[in-house]
């Protein structure tokens, strides 16, 4: 369910979570998460071996699940349920070297009663040069 953490108390909560995870989720123990609450979360990431391709580049399965892990964490902020997918866009704009320090960025646009909206941007740390965008929309009318 949702949380009305925020600041250090959201990102603490929300990397519990990762580091108790025994399932895909645990993919992702190498992010921080740096800020979140009110329908946001930042989060940062080292590209390492564990997340490249052939071409030692960011990997686009990694960055899908990226927008669909932190958007949601992103919800999650909010006091409702967490959802599931019902849509997720992305479009992949620059790559990420083997090294690149890289930010994540997910905002709630828009929460209905039974849909949410949650856009996220994947930037170069070093010069703001967009890596990827996405869009989430959960459904999130689950009792």
């Amino acid at each position: 369910m949702g949380t009305r953490k925020k600041g250090v108390e959201f990102a603490k909560h929300i990397t519990d979570i990762i580091t108790k995870s025994t399932g895909f989720e645990s993919r992702l123990h190498k992010i921080q998460i740096l800020d979140g609450g009110d329908g946001a979360c930042t989060a940062e990431l080292k590209v390492d071996q564990d997340h490249v391709n052939w071409y030692k580049t960011l990997h686009g399965g990694y960055i899908m699940t990226l927008v669909d892990n932190i958007t949601t964490y992103a919800l999650m902020s909010k006091p409702c349920h967490p959802g599931v997918s019902v849509d997720v866009n992305l479009s992949f704009l620059n790559g990420a070297k083997l090294g690149d320090d890289v930010v994540i960025q997910d905002n709630l646009s828009r929460v209905g009663k039974y849909l949410a909206f949650i856009d996220c941007t994947l930037k170069h740390k070093k010069d703001d040069t967009l890596i990827a965008k996405g869009t989430h929309l959960k459904y999130i009318k689950l009792d």
